[in-house]
């Protein structure tokens, strides 16, 4: 998936709003938590509202990525402790934003406390490539020290994978090593009844009792077969990072086989500072074989195994994997192509299935996109998110007959919580495109109710009754803020209020902060396409440069009134004006405006986002030969083909870690958009930017990690082959040792400084 490794490179990746609060067990009482809300959180402060230009300093690109985060403290992975008397949370370091520990407040005694202190109990050690390599695949590459933990249901502990090891937390503060071993415990989870803990270590699935030694219950079978893990395209793609599951007693696992030796080879060089390292990654690209994915269902020591039967055909994709409330299993399987999906009812005494039901795409020319918008209801019927009827809706399915239960005009982005007693369901919607907000229903399809500010774009998550909700929320003058509150969406207290005062890290660049400017201009079919625009102080009668940053890709939004980080500013302080536009083919739009990149990327956004650059030149404030192009990942390859369709409505283009052949990206996105290029060669003939790359005039900048593992190298090389034997310029920088994440304290820095001396080089500069 492009989009989140992209949003990070362009200093705009918050933290994610989907930290779950999660009561299990005993239930909270509301009483204490009020009475406690005062001593529990993190204390309420005043917005600052006297600033003055004098005192601003300068912000610049070394500060932006520095520590402590000018976005504030960013929590992370609120929970609840299934008896209640905790809350916790991943808290990251004033002097270092990217490590985080595990603190826990005791509601009895009304003090907060380092649970896990990341540098004291964790090793140092390395981590392994497959750990690393999967936590690029989580977009948690760049974090330190403790990036998740498992509560034990009995509220005896915390399990926390640390430095690729495994600790067991107590709450009287000892903390309990469980593994130590020079490989990495990927994917460890403590089983439902906190029996067992489960982890993957050397291709096989390990498991042991809590604090006892754990065995492999799979077979060693050679480096092609992996057990337990999600293959490469289900990490990156469909958002399943596992490929084991527990059922609710502790009695069954599911677990993934993933036969690799289909795939072809992409040897990796990870060219570093002081030497190559070379891989032989099993890389999936567009066209070609994939693993052959099986599952089988056994006991926790390995026995009573069966094959689940997922049919006949095993040129498939196993999208999600369940237990249901009625002990069965329930895998949603998807067809090559991406247009059908099958929910298979699994027997796991036999291994069994019957199709319970099957959803195809809203139209012929479309895909499906895979959710986890699901929830197996008491009654046995099943709450399902679709997008059959061209926007993503809730319906309900009882085995044989289907009932729709919202019927939004905008999408409904998450399914935020359930409470069956009540009949009354929870989720986020987006709101007149900009934002998104939390609604509460009856499940019955009844209407709706706002539970958010809609100054604030939010998200949200609740705990497993729906009693409380956690909200996150941002707007372009607020960093992101997280607070609890009651089901009717009534604050209780604030989890972090990141309040802008004057103790704030981005207090002393407040007075200079530009607010964006939202509008919309139309497409050539007359879509309206929104865009913002953030404006440096300009003087009359002069001419600003734009800084135009674009993913325009399918699936992300980049346009909307959440915070947007200190990147932003950084630039225009510069004296940059910072453009950005969504084109059709980006998400929370609906189906009909996602649909035109269908076999044909690189065409209608190219034609969108040269509207936005027609615009541009007709401000009398903006400089018509002064618009620059950034973009990476998607936005990479966009460059090229918005150079290559136009040449001379830019006057520069950087393009970061491109791709550039869509048969060297792998299958499960690519087909998803543009087909299988067996079928459909000519789709991705027009879709390349290598046979047109020649008709490059303007400036360019080309940018690569030397070891990305996701948008490999080749991508580049191959351009920079065609460029260089037919005589057309062009610059580059390259990245030793760095993926497709370019980031770091003085890598990011060292990044943006290098694309504006290159913008400078060429006179994209602003007016003196």
């Amino acid at each position: 998936m492009l989009f989140t490794l992209a949003l990070a490179q362009a200093g705009q990746h918050c933290e994610e709003a989907k930290d779950y609060v999660r009561v299990e067990g005993a239930v909270l009482e509301m009483r204490l938590l009020l009475a406690a809300a005062a001593a529990i959180l993190l204390p309420t402060q005043a917005i600052a509202d006297d600033h003055t230009m004098t005192d601003t300093p300068e912000l610049t690109f070394e500060r932006v990525f520095a520590s402590p985060s000018l976005n504030g403290p960013s929590p992370r992975q609120v929970k609840f402790s299934p008896d209640g008397r905790y809350l916790t949370l991943l808290r990251n370091r004033e002097e270092d934003a990217q490590r985080y520990d595990l603190w826990g407040f005791d509601i009895e005694s009304r003090e907060w406390r380092m649970l896990v202190d990341s540098e004291q109990v964790g090793s140092g050690r390395e981590l392994s490539e497959d750990e690393k390599m999967q936590r690029e695949r989580e977009r948690v590459g760049n974090l330190s020290g403790i990036i998740t933990y498992q509560w034990a249901s009995d509220a005896s502990g915390v399990l926390v994978p640390l430095d690729g090891d495994l600790y067991f937390a107590k709450l009287d503060g000892s903390v309990q090593r469980l593994t130590d071993t020079e490989e990495s415990e990927l994917n460890p989870k403590l089983s439902p009844r906190a029996g067992y803990v489960s982890f993957v270590r050397d291709r096989q699935l390990w498991v042991g009792e809590v604090g006892a030694e754990a065995a492999p219950i799979t077979p060693k079978e050679g480096e092609a077969i992996r057990w337990g893990e999600a293959e490469f395209v289900a990490q990156e793609e469909m958002s399943r990072l596992t490929g084991y599951w527990w059922n609710g007693n502790d009695t069954r696992l599911a677990v993934q086989r993933t036969d690799e030796s289909p795939v072809g080879i992409v040897t990796r060089a990870a060219i570093g500072a002081t030497g190559t390292k070379v891989f032989d990654q099993r890389y999936p690209v567009a066209g070609s074989d994939n693993a052959i994915v099986e599952l089988y269902i056994m006991d926790p020591d390995g026995g009573n195994r069966v094959k689940v039967d997922l049919g006949d055909e095993t040129d498939i994709y196993v999208a999600r994997v369940d237990w249901g409330k009625d002990d069965y299993l329930y895998v949603q399987r998807q067809n090559r192509e991406q247009t059908v999906l099958d929910m298979l009812r699994v027997d796991p005494t036999t291994g069994e299935s019957e199709i319970w039901f099957t959803e195809e795409a809203a139209r012929e020319d479309y895909w499906i996109n895979l959710s986890d918008n699901y929830r197996f209801l008491n009654d046995g019927s099943l709450l399902w998110w679709s997008e059959r009827d061209g926007f993503g809706n809730f319906y309900r399915f009882d085995g044989s007959d289907w009932t729709q239960l919202t019927q939004l005009s905008e999408p409904i982005t998450e399914l935020v919580g359930l409470d069956e007693d009540d009949g009354v369901l929870f989720y986020t919607a987006v709101d007149g495109v900009l934002t998104q907000q939390v609604y509460s229903a009856s499940l019955d399809g009844g209407n709706a109710t706002q539970l958010t500010d809609a100054d604030y774009t939010n998200s949200a998550s609740m705990d497993p009754k729906a009693s409380l909700l956690y909200v996150t929320r941002s707007a372009p003058d607020q960093p992101p803020q997280s607070y609890l509150a009651a089901r009717d969406g009534e604050r209780i207290t604030w989890v972090q209020e990141n309040a802008l005062d004057d103790e704030h890290p981005y207090a002393p660049y407040l007075a200079g902060h530009a607010m964006p400017e939202f509008g919309t201009i139309p497409a050539e079919d007359g879509t309206p396409l929104h865009y913002m625009m953030l404006k440096p102080e300009m003087e009359p009668g002069k001419q600003y440069p734009v800084f135009y940053y674009h993913y325009s890709g399918p699936g992300p939004q980049v346009v909307d009134k959440g915070w947007g980080g200190a990147l932003a500013q950084a630039v225009v302080d510069r004296g940059y004006i910072w453009f950005a536009l969504d084109n059709r083919g980006s998400a929370n739009r609906g189906v009909d405006f996602e649909q035109p990149i269908y076999r044909a990327m690189g065409g209608v956004e190219v034609r969108d986002q040269k509207a936005g650059a027609e615009f541009l030149k007709t401000l009398d404030y903006v400089d018509p030969d002064k618009i620059a192009l950034y973009g990476w990942s998607y936005g990479g390859y966009m460059t090229l083909k918005q150079l290559e369709a136009d040449p001379g409505l830019y006057a520069a283009g950087i393009s970061g870690a491109p791709v550039t052949k869509w048969e060297l990206y792998d299958t499960h996105y690519t087909e998803r958009f543009m087909g299988d290029p067996r079928e459909v060669p000519e789709a991705y003939e027009a879709a390349s930017a290598i046979p047109e790359a020649t008709q490059i005039s303007d400036p360019l900048l080309l940018i690569h990690g030397m070891a990305d593992d996701n948008v490999v190298f080749e991508n580049s090389s191959e351009l920079i082959s065609v460029l260089q034997e037919n005589n057309v310029p062009f610059e580059m920088m390259l990245y030793p040792g760095y993926t497709h994440r370019v980031s770091g304290e003085q890598i990011s820095p060292h990044l943006w400084n290098t694309m504006f001396r290159f913008l400078e080089s060429y006179g994209v500069t602003p007016p003196e």
